[in-house]
């Protein structure tokens, strides 16, 4: 059998190597990738199981064998994708778009599974309106300004739900579709995941510095983390907390010009500064009548050329852009939409500066990228050609093109900053909602989400495209691809599984 995922976890360490067996059904992991030890073995392959538990003992040089007998499986229901569930419920395009804010917290499988009937859902999601976006299911933190749903909204929703779930029988009305296993490149890689010191621990945003660190934000709680891949350890710096009582964890992980680490605090209501030589933070709090109990930041853009002193940042509840002034500690209040036509809702989300520190933003919740002057404070919006994209986040490369991932679009795109003109690309795979987008030195094209269980290298120039499958449900944020390996390797955290992966295409 080709494209079936085997992982090798060692019994000490816990960390986790997988490769993708061939045409001809062969594995083979590097022995470079499996020091001496015992590893369980198991394997990914939709629609199949392991026949029982298998064990592999590695002594130095030593070549070992292994061959493994698979069986179909009882419960294909458990095997499946969130892409995989949204290609088999019934419903419209719009109704399954509604979806998509779930994944953010748990997989559809909980949804699918439920017994719940309309009423029941209606009760549901009131409650889990008032969650903090960082919450898990091991980690659920409630908001302090309560939140009430629109009921006419939350109906519909919830009568839609009762329709994709167990409530009416026990057994769905719709079938099961999968996607085919991976086959030719996208068997050649190799996937290590390693395992973070606690299961709390869910990891959103991965940086490498110079040494080869990695540098992680922990969206739960109230840490900046750091890996160190060679020896697999784990490092944690406690962030200072804001505002007592509120949901911890921070969101976006930016490095400045000097190698320092700059942290956007959701809940806690401001920003922090993380230098990496000192080991300490600097935070800075927003105040009222900008700060209130609903106040929260997402993003934060340090210094790009250092020309202003000025770091960006975005105020969610207001729909807005801050922007802090080093010098003074103060932030302004900046609305891009205050000009815009009414009746949509906007949220500026990912973000990227130019040489004149300038702010490319994406509009997480409409169809936007937009552009802030950062001498004059003016705004400009150019909407992207795919009507409701949602763009999410992104990155500018050298050239001054932002590339950003389409959420609701289920494409990748580009936008030229200087011609001021867009590209966009299809993912391959229907329901994908990418969430991030990297190019690398090569000219590829990298994303990832939390959907799929699959990383997605395109090509912009011939539009072909290679999908790697990775081992178990994977929750992917903001992605990383390091340009000093050839070929590059692709890091990124998985945010429900509290586990850092590193992917390693063979070519």
């Amino acid at each position: 059998m080709e494209g079936v995922l085997v992982s090798a976890r060692n019994a000490a360490t816990g960390l986790m190597v997988t490769v993708v067996s061939d045409s001809a059904g062969h594995y083979r992991f590097p022995a470079s990738k499996l020091p001496a030890g015992r590893y369980s073995l198991s394997i990914r392959a939709i629609g199949y199981t392991l026949d029982g538990e298998h064990q592999a003992q590695i002594r130095g040089g030593a070549r070992v064998t292994a061959d493994l007998h698979l069986d179909a499986a009882k419960d294909l229901a458990a095997q499946l994708t969130n892409t995989e569930w949204l290609m088999s419920i019934p419903g419209s395009e719009q109704e399954k778009k509604t979806l998509l804010e779930c994944m953010s917290c748990h997989t559809l499988e909980r949804i699918v599974r439920s017994h719940y009937g309309a009423d029941g859902f209606v009760a549901v999601l009131n409650r889990m309106a008032n969650y903090a976006n960082n919450s898990t299911p091991l980690r659920p933190q409630l908001r302090k300004a309560q939140r009430v749903p629109r009921p006419d909204l939350v109906r519909k929703a919830a009568e839609y739900l009762a329709t994709i779930n167990l409530s009416a029988a026990p057994v769905w009305s719709y079938p099961l579709r999968t996607l085919p296993r991976p086959k030719g490149r996208a068997t050649h890689v190799v996937v290590t995941e390693y395992p973070m010191p606690r299961e709390t621990i869910a990891p959103h945003d991965v940086r490498r510095d110079a040494e080869g660190m990695i540098w992680f934000s922990e969206f739960s709680e109230q840490n900046l983390g750091m890996l160190d891949p060679t020896t697999g350890r784990v490092a944690e710096y406690a962030i200072p907390t804001l505002k007592t009582g509120f949901p911890t964890g921070a969101l976006d992980l930016e490095p400045d010009r000097d190698g320092n680490y700059w942290l956007a605090l959701m809940f806690q209501g401001g920003l922090a500064k993380f230098d990496t030589k000192a080991r300490t933070f600097m935070t800075w709090a927003v105040r009222p009548p900008l700060g209130n109990d609903a106040t929260q930041e997402s993003m934060v853009m340090p210094l790009g050329s250092g020309v202003d002193g000025k770091v960006w940042t975005n105020l969610v509840d207001r729909q807005s852009i801050l922007r802090l002034d080093l010098a003074s500690g103060a932030f302004e209040l900046i609305d891009p939409f205050k000009n815009a036509p009414k009746g949509r809702t906007h949220s500026p989300y990912g973000m990227a500066v130019d040489a004149k520190n300038d702010l490319y933003f994406m509009d997480f919740g409409d169809e936007n990228i937009g552009r802030i002057d950062a001498r004059t404070g003016a705004a400009t919006i150019y909407p992207t050609p795919t009507p409701d994209s949602r763009p999410r986040r992104g990155m500018m490369d050298g050239s001054g093109r932002l590339w950003f991932a389409e959420f609701a679009g289920n494409r990748l795109g580009m936008f030229d900053i200087k011609n001021e003109d867009f590209h966009e690309w299809k993912v391959p795979t229907p329901w994908t909602a990418p969430y991030d987008a990297a190019i690398d030195k090569n000219g590829e094209l990298w994303s990832g989400g939390m959907s799929s269980d699959r990383v997605l290298r395109l090509d912009p120039a011939s539009d072909r495209a290679i999908e790697y499958l990775l081992p178990h449900q994977t929750n992917i944020r903001r992605i990383l691809v390091d340009n000093s390996t050839d070929p590059v390797t692709f890091w990124a955290g998985n945010n429900h599984h509290a586990a850092i992966i590193r992917l390693e295409p063979i070519d």
